[in-house]
């Protein structure tokens, strides 16, 4: 049950609403790449059109160093914005100071202003007062709309909410239904794949998911150093030395829960055209890497995911950006939108892939945040969450 607030629970008419939304996109040459966050907030803000407010939009972009840095500008994101929405999206060269508070006043019901990057300054990280008083003093209503930010108390996502009536917007209610359920009350069985380059980001989860998960399904370069845990040497295999005792104690705490990969592709080299070969899980010779998950696994792994009845996956199996290394994350992929479970997936990797392989539309539920969907993972509360209204 989500028991925030939300837009649907406020007055918004003839109010200035400042929205903080998710807008970190990938931007190259001036051009939005991937707008996956930007259509996601689209619903909030034309309720919010439809319903009489003015809209005020803030986010952050990337990691300027509390500084403005023009490689890092919203700019090309409210162009691609007003392309979207068809309607102007006047954009505002600063996020605080005389022409913000200028144009946020001179702002009509339906209209709409994106303010620039809030990491132009440090105070935005370092969550400061007057920093998140001066943002809120252009509105008088406060919605959080960025669950891919929500995880860290910044002034934008956090501050403001201490000075407006702090309300959920329908992205975020709709991440925390999914993301939450499914820790709570999840369909069983109830599986988690986890993949990517480390496991040092997904020690929590592991830990928090072999009390609730009733399996765990282990890919990509983390899987190595539960390898290296196991006893085998490695190879040349990405393997993180320092968590190797860590991988032994979640090895044992979580018992026949945690599986490993039986069979896994080596390679000579770590490149698109490397020489490559399956081979059982074994003891790795020096001058070959794993890149990917072998053929029994991905059979192992489908059988487990076609009986489940929720599965959340965060990270990829293999390198799956170099295609002999790509099959066992796309048969993954291919498996969880055939089955019938409630299917939520995180993880920008996980989401680029899922993508590319053409399947996004057969699954339930796409996360916009990596590192907020891990931290409800790990059976984290949101900081950016938690600050808002509470319903009752």
């Amino acid at each position: 049950m989500f028991n925030k607030k939300t837009v649907k629970d406020i007055d918004v008419n003839n109010k200035k609403v400042l929205v903080r939304v998710d807008f970190n996109v990938p931007i190259k040459d001036g051009v939005v790449g991937d707008d996956t966050r930007i259509v996601a907030a689209l619903p909030t803000i034309k309720y919010l059109i439809e319903n009489g407010a003015s809209v005020i939009l803030c986010s952050h972009l990337g990691r300027p160093k509390g500084k403005p840095d023009a490689k890092f500008s919203l700019e090309p994101v409210a162009k691609y914005l007003e392309k979207i929405i068809n309607s102007p999206v006047i954009f505002v060269k600063d996020c605080i100071g005389e022409d913000a508070k200028l144009k946020s006043k001179g702002l009509k019901p339906g209209e709409i202003i994106l303010l620039e990057n809030t990491r132009f300054y440090p105070q935005e990280k370092e969550n400061d007062k007057d920093f998140a008083e001066e943002l809120a003093s252009m509105a008088d209503i406060y919605v959080n709309d960025a669950f891919g930010s929500s995880h860290r108390a910044h002034a934008s996502t956090y501050g403001v909410a201490e000075y407006l009536p702090a309300v959920a917007g329908f992205l975020l209610e709709k991440e925390i239904e999914y993301l939450g359920n499914a820790i709570a009350s999840p369909e069983r069985p109830f599986v988690a794949i986890l993949g990517g380059a480390k496991v040092s980001d997904k020690i929590n989860v592991i830990k928090y998911l072999a009390t609730q998960a009733d399996k765990i399904l282990i890919g990509g370069g983390m899987a190595n150093t539960f390898f290296m845990a196991q006893g085998y040497p490695m190879g040349d295999s990405l393997v993180e030395h320092e968590v190797v005792d860590l991988a032994k104690e979640l090895l044992d705490s979580a018992g026949d829960k945690l599986r490993l990969p039986v069979d896994v592709v080596v390679a000579n080299k770590f490149e698109a055209d490397a020489d490559y070969k399956t081979i059982q899980m074994g003891p790795i010779d020096q001058g070959w890497r794993v890149l990917d998950i072998g053929e029994e696994t991905v059979n192992n792994y489908n059988k487990v995911i076609a009986e489940a009845g929720t599965v959340v996956w965060n990270g990829p199996m293999g390198v799956f950006e170099f295609e002999n290394f790509a099959k066992g994350t796309f048969s993954v992929a291919k498996s969880v939108s055939e089955s019938n479970a409630v299917s939520i997936i995180g993880g920008g990797e996980s989401v680029a892939a899922i993508k590319r392989s053409g399947l996004d539309g057969k699954i339930t539920h796409i996360s916009t945040g990596g590192g907020a969907s891990l931290e409800m993972l790990e059976g984290k509360t949101l900081p950016g969450l938690a600050i808002l209204n509470d319903k009752s």
